[in-house]
């Protein structure tokens, strides 16, 4: 089975849109986020720049094979704000992102039904205002060998037009390849055959 190497995520964030509901205001937006961390310096700006605002609520998702994700009510009732948020994380197929919906109340209760929609309602109108990119998951491996070996490394390397990201030629030579995920497993092959090279994985050993 081909391995699943696009992923659909942000590049920046979206403009801010406005969904009102019987006077409350939802206002959205979807921001790139790489780490858990990212999460909170957002809010915290959000809950500054909306400072009548009652709730901050939201959702995020990071990763592709396995994703990990967080939705977050801010007081809302149970599952009435962050699920139906992440839920269109999900339906957008989007990864690697934070969406913000931030509610200023109007003076009616809503109901639980009435939040679900607004929330939902407000996620989905700020990505459909969103510019949605696809990215490819990248590997990237460590090449080690001598300068005899340049040649026959550099030729591989452009035959199978693989992208170097760092090269160091000192006593011999080092290259990090950023190679995609379906080509992974052909490309460890090519380079662990060669005589006098030795490859692996960036990061590991």
């Amino acid at each position: 089975m081909e391995k699943e190497d696009v992923y659909r995520t942000v590049d920046q964030p979206s403009p801010e849109i406005l969904y009102k509901d019987r006077k409350s205001k939802f206002f959205a937006q979807v921001f790139p986020i790489v780490t858990e961390d990212d999460v909170k310096p957002i809010v915290e700006e959000l809950r500054k720049k909306y400072h009548t605002a009652n709730h901050v609520c939201y959702a995020w998702q990071l990763g592709t094979n396995n994703p990990s994700y967080r939705a977050n009510d801010d007081g809302e009732p149970n599952n009435s704000a962050g699920m139906p948020i992440y839920g269109q994380i999900q339906s957008f197929d989007v990864t690697n992102v934070l969406i913000t919906v931030t509610r200023i109340f109007g003076g009616t209760k809503l109901g639980v039904g009435g939040l679900i929609q607004a929330y939902r309602t407000a996620a989905q109108m700020a990505l459909e205002n969103t510019i949605i990119v696809e990215k490819t998951i990248e590997t990237q491996f460590q090449l080690r060998f001598g300068y005899p070996e340049m040649d026959k490394v550099m030729r591989t390397i452009k035959q199978k037009n693989l992208d170097i990201i760092a090269q160091k030629m000192e006593m011999d030579c080092e290259l990090i390849i950023s190679v995609r995920l379906s080509e992974v497993d052909q490309t460890f092959g090519l380079f662990e055959e060669m005589q006098g090279v030795s490859i692996k994985v960036k990061g590991e050993g």
